[in-house]
């Protein structure tokens, strides 16, 4: 809920806000993607992530506004962190030597639904309702069609197409995994102080895993070209700080639901800036799987604000309330 004891966020700050997760955070597909073509995919996440996390946390320490950490704290940020990070956008940074920029965007759309149903499976929030369950059903069926999508050309390594749906289908469910566990325990009163912890763990782990992967082997700074170090700039100043910061921001700023727009528009954004900048197929098939997936989102999203706003307008003796 929006913090009452402060005066609300003025109409060119909320808008300032959204453009920047909606622009951005659906363009950083398309930047993973020039990225990894010089870079290893692990090793580049890792460090673009520990960066990230090293100057948010530094910042917010050097204003001193939170206590310490404790090693209490740094394992709720490692659990945290690994989910969020190592296999959320590790697993859609593996998935796009694969697979298209914009196919692996749609793909991560499933997302809010992998938090309805588990947050339903775990105690977290509400049974779906009809609405959501359709949801569901809608967002099965778009996967499968964008699974099967033919023709993804332009890729690292062409050929394996099962296995980056699989990565980003997997990172999707890590995602949806961390974000519910975030809602139980959290690493720091402060978002910004938690956001760098988990950064700064989820990006460690990807670097263990890079190396232990074998990305180190035969890789030189000498072959990283000048596009690809663009677009790790991108990802670190523009993906993980800025677009980010606005997104917690939001957050205190607007209902939850309002801040989680972004699920609808970051895949149009990687849709058609992968079309227009990387020669990425756009079919048919593809578009129809993509309106499946984004009316899935909707019901989803909307069913639950409905079952957010029954439940509220009942007297209840317990605090809690339904989230999706």
């Amino acid at each position: 809920m929006p913090d009452t004891s402060t005066p609300p966020p003025s109409k060119a700050a909320l808008l300032l806000a959204f453009a920047l997760v909606y622009i951005i955070w659906g363009s950083t597909y398309l930047g993973i993607r020039f990225a990894i073509e010089s870079m290893p995919p692990l090793l580049m996440a890792g460090t673009r992530h520990l960066l990230a996390g090293l100057l948010l946390y530094g910042f917010m320490w050097w204003r001193g506004d939170t206590p310490a950490p404790t090693a209490s704290n740094w394992l709720t940020a490692l659990i945290i962190g690994v989910c969020l990070l190592a296999f959320g956008n590790g697993g859609v940074t593996l998935g796009e030597q694969y697979l298209p920029s914009s196919l692996a965007a749609l793909l991560v759309a499933t997302v809010p639904m992998f938090l309805a149903l588990l947050g339903w499976l775990s105690g977290v929030s509400a049974r779906p309702t009809l609405w959501v369950s359709l949801g569901l059903s809608l967002g099965l069926a778009g996967v499968y069609l964008l699974a099967s999508t033919p023709g993804t050309s332009h890729v690292s390594l062409p050929g394996h197409k099962a296995m980056g749906v699989g990565c980003v289908l997997t990172a999707a469910v890590l995602w949806s995994v961390g974000s519910l566990y975030s809602k139980r325990k959290q690493a720091s009163a402060s978002p910004f102080v938690a956001g760098g912890m988990q950064m700064i763990c989820g990006g460690l782990v990807m670097l263990v895993a890079g190396f232990l992967h074998g990305e180190a082997t035969g890789f030189t700074l000498a072959n990283v070209t000048a596009k690809s170090w663009l677009a790790f700039g991108y990802l670190v100043l523009f993906g993980s700080l800025l677009a980010f910061t606005a997104y917690i921001w939001l957050l205190r700023a607007v209902e939850p639901a309002l801040a989680g727009t972004y699920a609808f528009v970051n895949p149009v954004v990687a849709v058609v800036l992968g079309w227009a900048f990387a020669d990425e197929v756009l079919n048919v098939q593809m578009l129809g799987g993509a309106t499946l997936i984004v009316a899935a989102v909707g019901l989803v999203v909307l069913g639950g604000r409905a079952k957010i706003r029954a439940t509220e307008s009942k007297p209840s003796s317990s605090p809690l309330k339904a989230e999706v």
